[in-house]
């Protein structure tokens, strides 16, 4: 028997959800939110339900609770009418993410299509709307069909697989524009300075916060401070920015930060603003026991963030998944560096991408592996979105494009490919094993040894993932017959003790030999995990605040030493 287990906000949760401005980087002063109760109909059901938008109907916050057969095709609907003076020219219809294909009708006009459910989509709905209108999402769900992103969704979860998702999980809202708008902007550090774009291009001007106004033309601009305030985890400065041209506004923000690769001492280091930087982190699932996908609230991101920084921690590696725009704008805003992970599709199969792997069997040719035509297609277009949805979010430093083999195909050319999309961040190609040539680190996965792996290379190391240790917290605890983790702690005080050995015995030595990031397994348990360092309901906190500040300032100071 499974256990209901509630965040705090998911306990007091009440009215319409995620009420907030749903997109922190290009915001204008137009804005409608769907959220709430919508109608949910199954087509192969006769029951309707009410659901409660944005949550997937598998969890307790929608108040459904139930996932439907595979291929289901889940229709939700609901009615709205537009404020007098809303519509300034059009009209557009946002939805921050359905899983897995998404048809859109208002008034019963089709009015678009999206596939991916973990990429946000936007539709002009202006010429099907009327006084009252009638809104309805399809969503068509079907883990059977594996050549779409999934993540770690599963018809049968338990371990770490987990408890699968379907229909709307993210915010949908209105917004009305000029007839000539923005449509998006890109923002890519340079140096010691930033280039903005707009998208189609136009001109106008762009008046920055504290530093004055630059013309826009033909839709570029680069701002270059004499002095710039720059962007860390200590100090997160953000610099505001509004784009004014004939017809429109928006507001949006940057920062001014460096990464790169610097051979010091004979061994390359990640540098973050010029200087040898340790990217002390966590796994980070980004689910939750009340709202899976979503969680009930958008403080609950940033409740997240402070606990981890607390601890000392610097870096969340986002493991495949995508979360709402809030979370990477309050890592912007808190200074939480992102490792970024790409959506894993295609079959995983246990002997291949984790029995050889774990005997050191490690470097397989992929050229021909996950070779369906459908499947790549899908994973290069939904990388590519996922670029064009995320890049401008200064607190990501670091794509990593196949983890553990999952779904992993010809990564050196894919490598080459997210290259072009973005010549700013470092990319990690495979993560754990499978390494071909074309990656700008070396990454390794040491859940069981040995730790002879990590000696100098002729790129940065990084260990993005290891540990794993699990502690149970009574009361806390989502399945209480099968707790999953890779070595069992019996109080807390051993949780504790054990962490800091790892570290002190194994990471911390490894600094001296290149290691450049550590990524210990994880932020909260998740289902059946109860590896955490959170409880899976966010309740407790499992580790001591003053011995983690401690050994992150260790960290530090090993690093410099090794520079020296």
């Amino acid at each position: 028997m499974l256990n209901e287990l509630y965040t705090a906000q998911g306990e007091s949760l009440n009215g319409t959800p995620w009420e907030i401005y749903p997109r922190p980087q290009m915001k204008r002063n137009s804005y409608i939110n769907l959220n709430g109760i919508w109608e949910l109909t199954v087509e192969e059901w006769a029951e309707t339900f009410s659901i409660r938008v944005p949550f997937c109907p598998e969890s307790p916050l929608s108040e459904v609770s139930r996932h439907f057969p595979e291929g289901s095709v889940l229709s939700y609907k609901r009615n709205f009418s537009l404020p007098e003076g809303f519509n300034k020219g059009r009209v557009l219809l946002h939805v921050g993410a359905a899983d897995q294909i998404a048809e859109v009708f208002v008034n019963r006009k089709p009015v678009g299509r999206h596939e991916g459910g973990y990429t946000a989509f936007t539709l002009d709905i202006t010429d099907a709307l009327e006084d009252d209108n009638l809104l309805e999402v399809r969503c068509t769900d079907d883990l059977r069909d594996l050549s779409m992103p999934y993540g770690k969704q599963t018809m049968r979860r338990g371990g770490m697989w987990y408890t699968p998702v379907s229909g709307i999980w993210q915010s949908v809202w209105l917004e009305s524009v000029p007839t000539r708008y923005i449509e998006n902007l890109r923002i890519e550090n340079r140096g010691y300075g930033v280039h903005i774009s707009t998208y189609p291009a136009m001109n106008g001007r762009v008046l920055v916060e504290n530093l004055g106004e630059y013309p826009l033309e033909d839709g570029k601009v680069m701002i270059k401070p004499q002095n710039p305030h720059l962007w860390t985890p200590d100090d997160p400065y953000l610099y505001s920015f509004r784009i004014i041209t004939e017809e429109d506004e928006v507001e949006s923000y940057f920062a001014i930060r460096t990464i790169e690769t610097k051979v010091i001492n004979g061994i390359p280091r990640l540098c973050l603003n010029g200087k040898p930087y340790f990217f002390h982190g966590l796994l980070d699932q980004g689910y939750w026991p009340d709202g899976i996908y979503t969680p009930a609230a958008p403080e609950c991101y940033a409740q997240d963030i402070l606990a981890m920084k607390k601890l000392g921690f610097n870096t969340l590696r986002k493991h495949i998944k995508i979360e709402a725009e809030e979370f990477y704008y309050q890592c912007d805003r808190l200074g939480m560096i992102v490792f970024q992970d790409m959506v894993n599709n295609g079959n995983y199969s246990f002997i291949r991408d984790t029995a050889i792997p774990t005997v050191r069997i490690q470097k397989l040719s992929d050229k021909h592996m996950h070779r369906d035509t459908k499947a790549r297609e899908s994973f290069l277009k939904a990388m590519e979105q996922t670029v064009a949805q995320l890049g401008n979010h200064p607190c990501i430093l670091y794509w990593t494009i196949f983890n553990e083999g999952w779904g992993q195909f010809d990564s050196d050319n894919v490598y080459q490919k997210l290259r072009a999309l973005d010549d700013t961040r470092i990319i990690d190609t495979t993560s754990g094993w499978f390494r071909r040539k074309n990656s700008d680190v070396e990454s390794l996965h040491i859940y069981f040894g040995p730790w002879n792996q990590i000696r100098p290379c002729k790129k940065p190391l990084i260990l993005s993932e290891f540990g794993g240790y699990a502690y149970l917290v009574k009361e806390h605890i989502f399945n209480p017959n099968n707790a999953y983790g890779y070595k069992t702690c019996k109080s807390q005080e051993e949780f504790q003790s054990q962490i800091l050995a790892l570290y002190q015995n194994k990471v911390i030595p490894a600094v001296k030999k290149g290691l450049c990031g550590a990524i210990c397994t994880q932020v909260s348990d998740v289902e059946d995990e109860i590896n955490g360092f959170l409880t899976y309901d966010r309740k407790v906190c499992k580790a001591d605040e003053k011995a983690m500040t401690e050994l992150s300032a260790q960290l530090q100071a090993e690093l410099t030493r090794a520079c020296l």
